[in-house]
């Protein structure tokens, strides 16, 4: 009350200030119903549209931002907006009509332009030709998975693209046509490389890759999200494969690793991995041995470079965090004790961008220690 008796003045609270939003709630609710007149708008519409749109920005500033840190910038420009969105499947997808002012374009170079150049190095003179032909088939596939609502795995082009429109400082690795961004680096102490890429393990074609890990059970089921990928691109051989190892071998133990060819997938080998799951008996260091059992079976087969998804943290129930540190000090360890591996580059090849940021944390932590 005033001093006069009249009433308190009370302060309004506005829409977004109720949702727990910053964007605008009363302007989303305006808009929409200028945009559909006819029909009635519900209560929970604008905070809805609102809440969406302040996800979206804040997924493209935080990719944005990653871009610019790669490049030494300390600013975001329009530019990095554009790499990355096109460095993002799910966005490319959603915002493939839009023009972004000052973002540039990104380049398209034909493969074939390339090829003499990169050829010239030796290494990939054999996978060089037979990529460009392959590639528009996974392209046309993935498609069809996005239109169904699953993950796609036709990021290659697209990152391709932007991994030569990038500046000198991010590093690219395999051919020309498939090349991908490698977000972070790190050295161990004995020269081995340990590369963070963004991506599926089943799509990387024209990659430097002899090796790809396969977390799966006892029985080698390829019935996960890697393991369905895997058998769709290995194809029936590669199936066969496992199956007859199956049958050879029996139930795989936990911790143990088995190899097959790759067949059809862009790796030479397959190694399999019965990974323990989370809160079962001593699982810590069960996956530490699983990490160095599949390295060694790399170093019997003589492998350069291996590929490792983030084992444990998908449907055995490891916290990211917990799993990303095992990870890193089994192979860190292993590489120490063993002095002559012939494996020279560990890939850590991850989707979603938290297994991202912890491996990234992780990794600098491995360096510094």
């Amino acid at each position: 009350m005033s001093s006069r008796g009249g009433k308190k003045k009370s302060t309004k609270t506005s829409r977004s200030t109720k949702a727990g939003v910053i964007f605008p709630v009363g302007r989303m609710l305006r808009y929409i119903k200028r945009g559909l007149p006819k029909y009635r708008i519900g209560v929970g519409a604008p905070v809805y549209l609102a809440a969406v749109l302040e996800y979206l920005t804040a997924e493209i500033l935080e990719l944005a931002g990653n871009a610019a840190r790669d490049n030494k910038k300390g600013r975001v420009t329009p530019r990095h907006i554009l790499l990355a969105i096109a460095n993002d499947e799910e966005l490319n997808q959603l915002l493939k009509g839009v023009t972004i002012a000052a973002g540039g374009v990104l380049p398209n170079i034909h493969p074939e332009l390339l090829a003499k150049k990169r050829g010239a190095k030796g290494k990939l003179e054999t996978p060089v030709s037979p990529a460009p032909e392959k590639k528009p088939k996974s392209v046309k596939k993935t498609t069809a998975k996005k239109l169904s609502g699953k993950k796609a795995g036709g990021k290659a082009k697209k990152q391709s693209e932007v991994s030569k429109a990038a500046s000198a400082d991010s590093t690219t690795e395999g051919s020309p046509s498939d090349s991908f961004t490698v977000l972070s680096t790190k050295s161990l102490f004995l020269g081995q490389k340990l590369n963070l890429i963004h991506s599926e393990v089943s799509n990387l074609a024209g990659f430097d890759v002899e090796g790809v890990i396969n977390p799966t059970n006892a029985e080698l089921e390829l019935k996960d999200d890697l393991g369905s990928a895997l058998e769709k691109k290995g194809g029936k051989e590669f199936t066969d494969a496992v199956q007859e190892l199956k049958k050879k071998n029996g139930p795989l133990e936990v911790a143990g690793a088995v190899l097959t060819a790759g067949f059809g997938l862009p790796a030479k080998y397959v190694i399999h991995c019965n990974s323990p799951g989370w809160g079962s008996d001593k699982c810590e260091e069960m996956l530490d041995k699983t990490v160095k059992n599949c390295l060694a079976l790399a170093d019997e087969k003589k492998l350069k470079s291996v590929a490792f998804p983030s084992i444990g943290s998908g449907r055995n129930g490891f916290p990211k965090q917990t799993a990303a540190q095992l990870i890193l000090k089994a192979i860190s360890s292993y590489f120490v004790a063993t002095m002559s591996s012939t494996i020279k580059t560990v890939y850590f090849v991850l989707f979603d961008s938290e297994s991202i940021g912890i491996y990234v944390q992780e990794m600098a932590k491995l360096e510094t220690s």
